[in-house]
């Protein structure tokens, strides 16, 4: 520990926060008031944007997303702001032709933001490969990411081999990504030593607190050499959100590793956050202990959820146990991809019909059978083709990289939105959230022609 090197911290509270714990529905004027000393911190960067907060900025908090990172920007003046960027899937949960991402790219760095985390949920590089480059064109910072997920094909030569493609494609830095919360002290350590070892570049590390592991794995990232940590403010932090930014601030004080941050300043910032989340009692419905089902099946919290409530409707709740044995099944069937947005709900829905039904894949949803034909990009690795010949028969699976065979979606998306469009971010809106965008765009052009009678 002879080495003297000060470990960054991104705040999360304001993105991944909010998303993980309050279902995403945090209102941009409970960011604003704190912002000035949130400022004051030093944070690597602020999360802010991305992921769920487009969709539910529009779908229920009748915000404009666009808005919403204009003004945050406005407040942060000298902070980076960071988003979570789902590669070719933009902010949704399909694949949407490159016009639409250049577009998001152009408009978001427009709109002031800083870094881009960019990840697949199948790590299948292809399709993050355009958001590199559109990012690095605009000028900002493309963060490659690779989630961490457990199999048989995903050894450290698997994160070591994906660290390279990213690095090679011109990434600025690399992040591991923990969304399930499994990722072990040990690993962590490996596979960050190896990245800052055989690629030299700069390294930021995200976990989930579900499994309860998520500060052990951090303390052994830092003696691995990583740069930045994801952490929330302790008020909005744990459970299934990140490790507590206090309490990582505390645990390397006075080690060659000291962030250097306030513990005052951010008490004063986590007594702020206690009171907002009270506004979202509703909504804060997060285990308070840990969730070690994640550990045994790699299933996040969320999906489990959502299996008793399918199963409650069909008076199956008896058949828990044997969908989540399934799950495992249904995933090696598949490649093994990781349980994140969208593959976890592919592979959790197929699952749960597999034991309903007790017949395997005699029915599949259109979702798996997209899968199985590859227009959600490459497996880890190959399928089972006995299971894949009953999802789609003798369809030969494309090979190429999804979003090649996706023609232009920006003019129907303008035409669409022309009657009732402001900016041209608008057009971006539609074009992403067809089903949603377009009565929020609508509403707001009613208010603003009640307002001016």
């Amino acid at each position: 520990m002879g080495e003297t090197r000060r470990v960054k911290i991104m705040d999360t509270t304001m993105r991944d926060g909010h998303q993980s714990l309050l279902a995403t529905r945090m209102r941009t004027e409970h960011m604003l008031p704190i912002a000035e000393k949130v400022e004051q911190v030093g944070f690597h960067a602020v999360e802010i944007w991305g992921g769920a907060t487009f969709d539910s900025c529009m779908r229920f908090l009748n915000e404009d997303p666009w808005e919403r990172l204009r003004t945050v920007r406005r407040h942060f003046k000298n902070s980076k702001l960071q988003m979570l960027l789902r590669g070719q899937n933009v902010v949704g949960y399909k694949h949407y032709a490159d016009d639409v991402l250049e577009e998001f790219i152009k408009r978001t760095v427009d709109n002031g933001l800083d870094i881009f985390r960019i990840f697949d949920a199948l790590n299948d590089t292809r399709n993050m490969e355009k958001a590199i480059e559109f990012v690095k064109r605009e000028g900002a910072h493309a963060q490659g990411t690779v989630v961490y997920t457990i199999s048989p094909v995903h050894d450290y030569d698997f994160y070591m081999r994906t660290g390279a493609e990213l690095k090679e494609m011109g990434v600025d830095s690399l992040c591991l990504k923990d969304m399930a919360g499994i990722l072990a002290p040990q690993p962590a350590y490996d596979i960050i030593k190896g990245w800052k070892e055989k690629l030299g570049i700069m390294v930021q590390l995200h976990c989930h607190y579900t499994s309860g592991m998520a500060s052990m794995t951090y303390l052994k990232a830092v003696e691995a050499g990583v740069d930045v940590l994801d952490c929330a403010i302790s008020t909005m932090a744990l459970q299934s959100s990140q490790p507590s930014i206090e309490s990582m601030v505390a645990a390397l004080k006075d080690t060659p590793y000291d962030t250097g941050l306030d513990l005052e300043l951010l008490s004063e910032i986590a007594e702020y956050f206690k009171e907002v989340r009270t506004h979202y009692a509703e909504f804060d419905n997060a285990s308070c202990s840990p969730d070690t089902n994640v550990l045994t099946y790699q299933i996040p919290g969320g999906m489990i959820s959502n299996f008793i409530n399918q199963l409650k409707e069909q008076n199956a709740l008896d058949k828990l146990p044997q969908v989540l044995a399934e799950v495992p099944r249904v995933r090696e069937d598949f490649g093994y991809p990781p349980l994140v947005t969208p593959s976890s709900q592919i592979v959790g829905s197929q699952a749960a019909l597999n034991v309903l039904l007790g017949d395997r894949y005699r029915i599949a949803t259109d979702e798996v059978k997209n899968y199985m034909r590859g227009y959600y990009g490459r497996p880890p690795a190959p399928v089972n083709e006995e299971a894949r010949k009953k999802i789609i028969g003798d369809e030969e699976p494309i090979t190429c990289r999804p979003a090649d065979l996706i023609e232009p979606e920006l003019p129907k998306a303008r035409e669409e939105c022309k009657d009732y469009m402001e900016k041209e971010e608008d057009i971006v809106s539609v074009a992403l959230f067809p089903q949603v965008a377009p009565n929020f765009l609508k509403e707001r052009k009613k208010k603003k022609e009640a307002n001016q009678q």
